[in-house]
C-alpha cells in the first residue's frame, strides 16, 4: 500500500505509516491537474494541505484512492461530494493548530495597535522615530469575532484574559466563554469593535463575505485581521480602506491565489502599505502544531485502513468501532436505504455465519455498516454483497491480515 505525501507534512506523519508498514512517497509542493493525476496512480492513501485542489477529474485519477489526508484544518480544497460518492474517505486536524492560529492574531493586534511594522521598518532604514503617535494600549479595547468555532473561542478565552472585551457573531447558535458577548448581526459587530477578526470556514457561501460595504461599516481607524480563508474578503476594497485611513491597520495570513511552492512570487495589492502584515499562510504553521497535525491525520488514516474506523471522517458516516483483535471484520459502505443492514444479516445467518459486533451509521446519501464475526465469510456471499446494488465498496479484515 503506498502513501503520497505533498506540500511538506511533518515526518511524524511519514514515520506513523513507514512503522505501520506502508510505502510512502514525500514531495514538497503541491501538485495540480495533470501532474497530479499522473501521480496517483498506485496511492492508496494521499495527503495534503492547502494548496493542493482535489477536483472530479483527479479523483477520476485515482482509481486506487482508499482515503484522502488534509493536514490542516480546512477541507474546501477537497470535492467532498464526488469523494463521497467514490467512496473515498476525507479526514483533517480541526483542532490540532487552533492555538497556533490564535497566538499568531493576538501577536498581529499589539503589533498593530503599537504601529510595531513601521517602527521597525524605519529603525532597519536607519531612521529614529521615537514618537507615540498613533501607538496604543489594547487593555480595554472591543475584539470582534467573526465565526465563534473551535479557532473563535479559544482567541474569545485568551483575549479576555489579556484585557479586551470580547463580541462575537456566528450564523450557528454558540455558547459565549467567559464575559463574551453575542450579537445579533455583522453590522453590529462591525459598528462596535475596535478590531475585527474573521475565522470562517471555506464553504462556498462564505466567499465574498467581507467587501467594500463591510469595510465601510467598520469603525473608523479600526483594525482588520484575517487568519480564515483567502476568499472571505475583497483584497482590493480593503486596499482602498487602509489608503484613506479608514482601516489603521490589517493582518492578513490568507490570499484568494497562493504561491504553490516555497520561493515563488506572491502578488497582492496590500504589499507595500503602511501598518499592514502579510504572512504566507502560517496561522498553524508551528512546529509543535505541525507536529500534532501530522500525528492526528496519519493516526485517522491508519485507523481507516486497518480497522475501518470512519471516526471524524469530514464526508462518510462515522463508524468507530473497537479493535477487532481475535474477530473478523466486514466494512460495507452502501446507498441510504431501508433494509440494508437486515439483508446483511439474514445473508449471514443462512451461511451460518454468528455476529459478535455490529454498527451503523449514515449520513445523507450513504450507509457505513462495521459488522464483526466469529468465522469468516464465505466468498460467495461476500459476492454476493459486492453485486448488490447499494454497494459502494466492500472490505474485510482478518485477525492475521490487513485490509482486503
Amino acid at each position: 500500500m503506498k502513501v503520497l505525501l505533498l506540500e511538506s507534512i511533518h515526518p511524524t506523519a511519514a514515520d506513523a505509516f513507514r512503522r505501520a508498514g506502508l510505502e510512502v512517497e514525500e514531495r514538497p509542493g503541491s501538485l495540480s491537474g495533470a501532474e497530479l493525476a499522473d501521480a496517483l496512480p498506485g496511492v492508496s492513501l494521499l495527503g495534503i494541505r492547502s494548496n493542493t485542489k482535489i477536483t472530479p477529474e483527479v479523483l477520476d485519477a485515482g482509481k486506487d484512492l482508499l482515503a484522502i489526508g488534509c493536514f490542516c484544518i480546512g477541507t474546501n480544497q477537497v470535492d467532498l461530494v464526488d469523494a463521497a460518492e467514490r467512496g473515498i474517505a476525507v479526514f483533517n486536524a480541526p483542532f490540532s493548530n487552533t492555538r497556533s492560529v490564535v497566538e499568531l492574531v493576538l501577536g498581529e493586534i499589539i503589533a498593530l495597535t503599537r504601529r510595531l511594522v513601521e517602527k521597525t521598518q524605519r529603525m532597519h532604514e536607519g531612521i529614529w522615530d521615537k514618537s507615540a503617535r498613533g501607538s496604543h494600549e489594547f487593555r480595554g479595547r472591543t475584539l470582534g469575532i467573526v465565526g465563534y468555532g473551535n479557532i473563535g473561542t479559544q482567541l474569545s478565552n485568551m483575549a479576555e484574559a489579556v484585557g479586551l472585551r470580547v463580541i462575537f457573531y456566528d450564523t450557528a447558535d454558540r455558547l459565549a466563554h467567559g464575559n463574551a458577548r453575542k450579537v445579533g448581526s455583522l453590522d453590529e459587530l462591525l459598528a462596535e469593535a475596535d478590531v475585527v477578526t474573521l475565522h470562517v470556514d471555506g464553504r462556498p457561501g462564505n466567499a465574498g463575505l467581507f467587501g467594500a460595504e463591510q469595510f465601510a461599516k467598520m469603525k473608523p481607524r479600526s483594525i482588520f485581521i484575517n487568519a480564515s480563508r483567502g476568499m472571505v474578503i475583497d483584497d482590493h476594497a480593503l486596499r482602498e480602506n487602509i489608503l484613506s485611513g479608514h482601516i489603521t491597520g490589517a493582518a492578513i495570513d490568507v490570499f484568494p491565489i497562493e504561491p504553490k511552492a516555497q520561493g515563488d512570487t506572491f502578488e497582492s495589492p496590500l504589499r507595500g502599505l503602511d501598518n499592514v502584515i502579510l504572512t504566507p499562510h502560517v496561522g498553524g504553521s508551528t512546529q509543535e502544531a505541525q507536529e500534532e497535525i501530522g500525528g492526528f491525520v496519519s493516526t485517522k488514516l491508519l485507523a481507516f485502513v486497518a480497522n475501518g474506523s470512519t471516526a471524524l471522517s469530514v464526508n462518510l458516516p462515522e463508524v468507530a468501532p473497537p479493535l477487532a483483535a481475535d474477530t473478523y471484520r466486514l466494512g460495507y459502505l452502501h446507498t441510504n436505504k431501508p433494509g440494508v443492514l437486515a439483508g446483511i444479516n439474514q445473508l449471514l445467518h443462512q451461511v451460518g455465519v454468528n455476529i459478535v459486533g455490529q454498527a451503523l451509521s449514515t449520513r445523507g446519501e450513504r450507509g457505513y455498516v462495521v459488522v464483526d464475526t466469529e468465522t469468516p465469510i464465505p466468498d460467495e456471499a461476500l459476492s454476493d454483497l459486492r453485486r448488490a446494488p447499494q454497494t459502494l465498496w466492500l472490505r474485510t479484515w482478518t485477525p492475521d491480515a490487513p485490509v482486503g
